[in-house]
């Protein structure tokens, strides 16, 4: 059977590539991304779950009343802990009051742990992992009380790709979503496909794209607002992958193939799409030099996640910034923001390695149960403070009042701890 054997020669050829890219990718950033205590909580029994996937969740403390739910799907060789870490959801979830699920693949689905985007099975309304996920979402909306109005799905790479299956196969849930370094639904059938779609130019007709979306369910509008983010010089999922996203949404939604304006931010480019009303339904980031990864700005007023293989310092905040196309960064959301105090226990994402160590020692300060104080704290900052320098082995902070440790000596013990001064 010579044709069988070079397509499993074809796929093999692909699969290294595939292989040596995402490895390639990877070491873009040489450091290591810093560790920090998970903030995600598994649940196990959210349906029948066809996919075999697992459910994570972070829940803000203080949620008020139907609060708007944003499902967030890691990418090849992630795990859910690592795609919040990085891309850093839950730490703008815990500034604009938004719940998160955070879907999970398995090693026993896929080698490298990423969404089944282009198997069939697993990519059909009421199917496989693409059911696994609406299975989560239908459980946090029940659990948490959400907002059924506001709804929204992104991910990053096979998570990107995953999240226009779920904007394809069940339109009618979601009020927007947000696709990184993805591909349109529809690009493959198989694996062999998939390697293809990713790594060659391809052709395909406005309307062809937008059928693959309009088969996928029996929705007839509205359809959600589209953000598509892509690198200019990713090599994992070539940067036309996200020209063709566009196209299929543009030809579902019924936009002008011309966008309705063009702005520079900095180097990077966005593009926007409007109705006949002058909504923006679709936005496209172009980022300008970056590589195959969500693109971030660690600091400034946007800033949040924490750069590492795959998460790329780019200036720019894709996360705040899908957020806010989204409708979630309001006044109210705002107001929360101002008025959260920083959190007790949280390891600060560049804080000294021994004290990162001591800080996540200290997590048993925090209360396990509902019967824990305001905020789900046991004790003051201060303690915690202690606690972590006691379990690193260094010397206490002084306390300058009956619940206040002088930042003064904080940074003092720090800078000891660390060998940079020596009183």
């Amino acid at each position: 059977m010579p044709g069988i054997g070079i397509s499993l020669s074809r796929l093999r050829t692909l699969r290294d590539l595939f292989e040596r890219r995402l490895k390639a990718a990877s070491e873009k950033w040489p450091g290591k991304a810093p560790a920090r205590p998970s903030r995600l909580r598994e649940i196990t029994n959210f349906g029948s779950n066809p996919g075999n996937l697992r459910m994570h969740v972070y829940v803000p403390d203080g949620i008020h009343p139907s609060p708007p739910l944003v499902i967030a799907l890691h990418g090849c060789t992630q795990t859910a802990d690592a795609y919040d870490h990085g891309a850093g959801w839950s730490d703008l979830a815990d500034r604009l009051g938004f719940i998160l699920v955070f879907p999970e693949q398995q090693l026993a689905n896929n080698p490298k742990n990423c969404f089944s985007w282009f198997l069939p099975g697993d990519t059909a309304r009421d199917s496989g992992e693409a059911l696994s996920i609406r299975e989560m979402i239908a459980k946090a909306v029940d659990k948490y009380g959400v907002d059924r109005s506001r709804i929204f799905v992104t991910g990053l790479s096979a998570g990107g790709a995953m999240a226009s299956v779920m904007l394809a196969t069940y339109p009618e849930i979601f009020a927007g979503g947000a696709i990184i370094a993805g591909l349109p639904y529809g690009s493959a059938s198989s694996v062999q496909e998939a390697f293809e779609a990713m790594f060659n130019e391809r052709a395909p007709s406005s309307r062809a794209l937008g059928g693959h979306v309009r088969a996928a369910s029996k929705h007839d509008g509205p359809w959600p607002k589209i953000s598509v983010w892509h690198g200019t010089a990713d090599t994992v999922v070539r940067p036309s992958n996200g020209e063709h996203i566009i196209r299929q949404w543009i030809d579902v939604q019924k936009l002008p193939d011309r966008p309705s304006g063009e702005e520079q931010n900095g180097r990077h480019t966005r593009r926007v799409w409007k109705d006949a009303t002058g909504a923006t339904r679709i936005e496209a980031y172009s980022i300008n030099g970056m590589a195959h990864g969500v693109p971030l700005a660690t600091a400034g007023a946007d800033g949040c996640g924490i750069a590492g293989p795959f998460f790329l310092e780019a200036g720019i905040s894709s996360t705040a910034l899908i957020a806010r196309f989204w409708g979630l960064d309001t006044g109210a959301a705002r107001k929360r923001s101002a008025q959260k105090q920083p959190e007790v226990g949280r390891v600060p994402p560049n804080l000294h390695p021994a004290l990162a160590h001591s800080a996540a020692s200290a997590e048993p300060l925090r209360a396990q149960n509902d019967s824990a104080p305001s905020g789900g704290l046991i004790g003051d900052p201060g303690t915690v403070i202690e606690a972590a320098f006691k379990a690193a082995g260094l010397s206490v902070p002084v306390r300058t009042g009956a619940r206040g440790i002088d930042p003064a000596a904080i940074i003092s013990a720090a800078l000891k701890a660390a060998g940079l001064r020596r009183t």
